[in-house]
């Protein structure tokens, strides 16, 4: 049966989807199957292309000249995008953005490398290696707080959302006594397709984006007037072609640092943990072997992949892919949660396997777009298990975990576990 129906379409775009990971992997194996390169028409969406195969992800990723981020990089209905456009005066002329961000994930070529370049060198695993000894540190202290709520707890909710949370803010130099909110803040703005985490109050002066704006612009203003050695001076002091950063820059530079720092986080070690627990031949294998410690926190990040897709628009020429042809302007979805289960670049993909060699997973993205955190990421994950592994006696589901419903990051917004935990 051909897929054209609207249903197919609209289940697509549609959060509840995402929201249900065995009605999402049904709907994408079945993409990949028989029309990976989809025509997609959802109601109340701008016409797309959803593309659901690794290699057809990665050739795209690698068109940077043709394919790019802006103007829209994520998928969003069309009154999400007038709302959008209606809070910062309408689109940008130029670019036909409607969003008031403009992050790394907005930016194309010559700008986008150039504001990289102002952090890049704090997320890499030179200068991270000096975090080695206050990341083990933290995870002992979280897995503390988990053993001091046992024996019984909603992991994700009590104790994987902290961990990264403070772990990013730490760098960032935001106060300890405002990750709480950083934490609302960052749910709404991820979560804000499910109705367990929008804002209900939101109105045109009262939303999530206005208070990371007011809250981050404060910072710009004190870090300038009085700079540290955190990541917060570095983006309000920065320089790009000579010139300081624009107000939208700035507060957008650290929007995307505070919030994709920890969320993809923490829905990678919550979803990292439902996946040991119900494949106990991987925990116990883990737990005998630590050396493999590195390649589970791969396949946790294959397995979960909480950025689930991005976007990108075709500038240049008619372009060819299976078949089909992607026209001038028209934009693609690279859906990255399909991408890494497909069976012809991951033999058994829908088998947890920890031993997985050759992990070559698409969770951050591929080329000049790779998440900039990637290797802070990985190095909180290893350090969280390696401290939780080896207290770990026994752990085992009491309830039925839930999805975040969000077509864009996803993971596990309940884990209701229960454990027996040795002290330190």
């Amino acid at each position: 049966m051909a897929l054209e129906s609207r249903e197919i379409d609209d289940a697509i775009a549609a959060p509840q989807t995402y929201g249900d990971e065995a009605r999402l992997h049904g709907l994408l194996s079945r993409l990949r199957a028989e029309d990976p390169v989809h025509w997609t028409e959802p109601e109340g969406f701008r016409p797309y292309w959803a593309l659901t195969k690794y290699a057809d992800i990665l050739e795209i990723e690698k068109l940077n000249d043709q394919f790019h981020n802006e103007p829209r990089s994520v998928l969003m209905n069309k009154q999400a995008e007038h709302d959008l456009a209606a809070m910062w005066g309408g689109p940008d002329p130029r670019t036909g953005r409607v969003s008031p961000f403009r992050t790394l994930i907005d930016m194309d070529g010559a700008d986008h490398r150039a504001y990289r370049g102002l952090t890049q060198a704090w997320f890499m695993p030179p200068n991270l290696k000096k975090l080695e000894a206050r990341m083990a540190e933290l995870a002992r202290r979280y897995v503390d707080r988990m053993m001091e709520k046992g024996p019984e707890c909603d992991f994700a909710r009590e104790v994987a959302v902290y961990y990264p949370l403070h772990v990013i803010m730490s760098i960032l130099g935001v106060p300890e006594s405002d990750e709480p909110l950083m934490l609302k803040l960052t749910q709404e703005l991820f979560g804000g397709q499910d109705p367990d985490m929008q804002r209900k109050e939101a109105t045109e002066g009262n939303n999530t984006i206005m208070d990371f704006f007011m809250y981050f612009n404060r910072m710009t203003a004190e870090r300038r007037a009085h700079p540290g050695e955190d990541l917060a001076s570095v983006i309000a002091n920065g320089n790009v072609s000579g010139c300081p950063l624009g107000d939208i820059e700035t507060a957008s530079y650290y929007i995307i640092v505070a919030t994709a720092g920890h969320d993809t986080t923490s829905s990678t070690i919550a979803g990292g943990l439902q996946a040991l627990i119900e494949n106990p031949d991987q925990m116990r294998a883990l737990k005998e072997n630590p050396e493999l410690l590195a390649g589970a926190v791969d396949e946790m990040l294959r397995w979960v992949t909480p950025v689930q897709h991005f976007m990108r628009t075709n500038v240049g020429g008619d372009y060819a892919l299976r078949g089909r042809t992607i026209k001038p302007g028209e934009a693609v979805q690279l859906l990255y949660i399909s991408g890494n289960r497909d069976d012809e670049a991951f033999p058994e993909p829908f088998r947890f396997r920890i031993d997985r060699g050759n992990n070559r997973h698409v969770a951050f993205g591929y080329g000049a777009h790779v998440c900039l955190g990637q290797h802070l990421a990985k190095m909180e994950t290893r350090a969280f298990f390696s401290e939780l592994l080896k207290r770990l006696d026994s752990i085992e589901l009491t309830g039925t975990p839930r999805r975040v419903q969000s077509t864009f990051v996803s993971g596990l917004k309940t884990l209701p576990v229960r454990y027996v935990l040795r002290a330190a």
